[in-house]
């Protein structure tokens, strides 16, 4: 009922029994219109653990179930889930453990990046530069599997990864917890080589085509921007994370 490369199963009780015996999944791919008490059962569970739940029609249930199937035909019973292949941690248990080490916490939180490629790189970067944790949204956000591990180069099993229901409420912890928010902007903002990066920080990064979310934008304390000379508008939001954290790395090297 499974296949372990890409940490999918299918089918009401073993999706209930993955979630019994403590697993997490990335999402649930749930047959519209359809009832029955284990349905209700997995719906309650995915709830209490804020994993997404996706009402699709039976025909992508049955095109995705038989793309992971060894066999020609896959009973998914209405339901499908993608295990996850990483841990998620809290964003105060982040804190604490990057305090407790005596260090300055510096975090990645991506708004809207969608594409597992970029997310991959990303997370490589995230933790070759010294970055504490990436924090995304349970919704909006780059399906972390196989190919996001091989795109990240492992680096995802070396950093922590916070999954937020809400970006807005998470963003407005950090603030609390003294944690200095930054957004990266393409046109009015500060460069970033003027940018103290020792203190407590999360610099935030949207996607290519919207960029920042407009009421996240509004909770940054400071808009941000890598200069550039070339005819081109923007670059690659991964080659922006490496920048970024690079002169963050750079900065706090400096003032040690």
């Amino acid at each position: 009922m499974s296949d372990s490369k890409h940490f999918c199963i299918f089918g009401r009780m073993p999706v209930l029994e993955a979630f019994r015996q403590g697993k997490r999944f990335d999402k649930i791919l749930l047959q519209k219109n359809i009832t029955s008490d284990e349905i209700n059962e997995i719906l309650k569970l995915a709830k209490q653990s804020e994993t997404p739940v996706q009402s699709v029609p039976r025909e992508k249930l049955e095109s995705v179930a038989k793309k992971y199937s060894k066999y020609r035909e896959a009973n998914h019973q209405g339901v499908l889930g993608f295990l996850s292949i990483i841990d998620y941690y809290s964003i105060d248990d982040v804190l604490h453990n990057v305090y407790a080490k005596g260090e300055t916490p510096l975090l990645l939180i991506l708004d809207g990046i969608t594409d597992i490629g970029n997310f991959g790189a990303i997370a490589r970067s995230a933790e070759c530069l010294g970055a504490h944790a990436i924090i995304i949204p349970t919704k909006g956000a780059a399906q972390i599997n196989a190919e996001a591990m091989k795109a990240s180069a492992g680096a995802l099993n070396n950093i922590f990864v916070c999954r937020e229901k809400s970006l807005f409420t998470a963003i407005q912890s950090l603030k609390t917890n003294g944690i200095k928010i930054f957004g990266t902007d393409v046109k009015k903002a500060t460069d970033i080589s003027n940018i103290d990066f020792n203190l407590p920080c999360a610099i935030v990064l949207g996607s290519e085509g919207e960029g920042i979310s407009r009421d996240v934008a509004k909770l940054c304390d400071e808009k941000i921007i890598i200069p550039l000379t070339g005819a081109t508008e923007s670059l690659n939001v991964s080659v922006s994370a490496g920048i970024l954290l690079f002169q963050a790395s750079k900065n706090r090297k400096e003032h040690v």
